[in-house]
């Protein structure tokens, strides 16, 4: 990130987004010349439609890399396979494959946290634009605060979900002076608090926001309800950071239903991709019985399903079984269906299933299997009969998880906060599973 940040100016910046990463849903006018855009304009007294223009950019910037980062979550957890004719370290680095190890200096580590920190960049534009213009009310200054807030806290939550005990630079507001890489748990800290931040900002400002989201923020598009996604996010650094009493608490604050009822599950907040100008399609689809760049099903998740869980509909019988490297798959990743399906950022089922999670670390072990057995029923499945004890709940929850959350970044996640990372499968001799990315080798420590 040294190296990135330094290498994008404001202008760069604003010129990006007003020409390549505009959403379609938002429509953003009277902005400033991007050829012609001056550090003044954004950081001086900045306008509405710029303000505005920044919103849009900061929210297309949540898109960038993250096919990489997906896919590298996924492998690592042993989800997918990620076959590629031109990229064979999906298959060796990613695995541990043989004397393979992590690169530092390579696209599955650089990118993903180049990404996220670009759109950390642009949230930190807009929070200074925000606290240098006097064309905005109290009121619509908070709500930017609010959004740029909680969105700098997720991006910063997923490189640190990469990087695990490596830890990710907290202040980049500079980038010629950067602020240190911090560890794990002084990372969280920060990132609740950043979220505790913007839950502030999001509570005085008003009843709308002064600036569109896309489509992918339906039903979320108010401070009030932005708000219930702010807390969603912090229940899930919560139960992170073992802090289960709060995760709770933050639960009855976000859009948390106890239900199963048609579409609840899938209530929340995604990214949103479109084949219109300007935009990006949906980077980690890919048709079925693809040849080349493939992402297949880890055999395991079909074999160890129950019978009758409809989950199982997330990946496709292939025409032909696909071979790389001595890994084998028949079955192809079919999580979406289309190049335009959105990808969720976080959902009512996670939230369900963080609720199970805080019950039983609490001991409230019944209202866990009541949750539980709302995702089981949901999913065409008898309700819980097994052992009620913390232990066993547990390994129902992570099932529960493997199952419902497939290849939305958990499953690693997962599997390492519960020192369980022996237990996923080694499918070659001499294969690895990983506890952490590196820090990348630019990054200079």
């Amino acid at each position: 990130m040294t190296n990135f940040l330094n290498t994008i100016s404001y202008k760069q910046v604003i010129g990006a987004l007003a020409l390549l990463i505009m959403l379609p849903a938002c429509e953003v006018d009277n902005i400033p010349d991007p050829n012609n855009s001056t550090l003044d304009v954004v950081e001086l007294n900045a306008s509405i439609p710029t303000l505005n223009n920044l919103v849009v950019g900061t929210e297309a910037a949540m898109r960038i890399d993250i096919a990489t980062y997906y896919d590298g979550m996924a492998v690592i957890g042993r989800e997918i396979y990620r076959f590629s004719g031109s990229e064979p370290r999906f298959a060796t680095d990613l695995l541990g494959g043989g004397s393979a190890v992590l690169d530092n200096n390579t696209f599955y580590t650089t990118r993903p946290w180049n990404g996220r920190y670009r759109a950390v960049k642009d949230a930190n534009i807009l929070i200074a634009a925000v606290n240098n213009t006097n064309q905005v009310t109290e009121e619509q200054k908070q709500g930017y605060l609010g959004f740029a807030k909680t969105i700098k806290a997720h991006q910063l939550l997923m490189n640190l979900t990469m990087m695990n005990e490596n830890g990710i630079r907290l202040d980049v507001a500079d980038p010629d002076n950067l602020g240190p890489v911090v560890g794990r748990a002084a990372a969280y800290t920060a990132i609740a608090a950043m979220l505790d931040e913007a839950k502030v900002h999001l509570q005085n400002a008003g009843d709308d926001f002064a600036f569109p989201l896309s489509d992918g923020f339906e039903g979320f598009k108010t401070p009030a309800s932005f708000l219930t996604f702010n807390r969603a996010l912090a229940a899930r650094v919560a139960v992170y950071r073992e802090n289960f009493d709060e995760a709770l608490t933050y639960l009855n604050e976000s859009f948390l239903q106890l239900n199963n009822v048609a579409g609840s599950f899938r209530m929340g907040v995604y990214h949103t991709f479109s084949n219109a100008s300007g935009d990006i399609l949906n980077p980690v689809f890919l048709p079925r019985n693809s040849t080349g760049e493939i992402r297949l099903a880890h055999p395991r998740f079909v074999t160890e399903a129950s019978p009758n869980d409809d989950r199982l509909a997330k990946v496709a019988l292939r025409e032909a079984e696909a071979t790389q490297s001595d890994l084998t798959s028949r079955y192809d990743v079919f999580v979406y269906k289309t190049n335009t399906d959105p990808m969720p950022i976080i959902r009512n089922e996670e939230l369900i299933l963080i609720y199970a999670e805080a019950k039983i670390q609490t001991g409230a072990l019944m209202d866990a299997v009541s949750a539980l057995d709302l995702i089981r029923t949901g999913h065409g499945l008898l309700p819980y009969a097994g052992a009620v004890t913390k232990e066993a709940l547990i390994d129902e929850l992570l099932r529960q998880r493997r199952y419902s959350l497939y290849f939305e970044g958990h499953r690693w996640v997962d599997m390492r906060r519960y020192n369980k990372l022996s237990e996923l499968p080694l499918d070659r001799a001499g294969d690895d599973v990983w506890v952490s990315f590196p820090i990348p080798f630019n990054e200079g420590v």
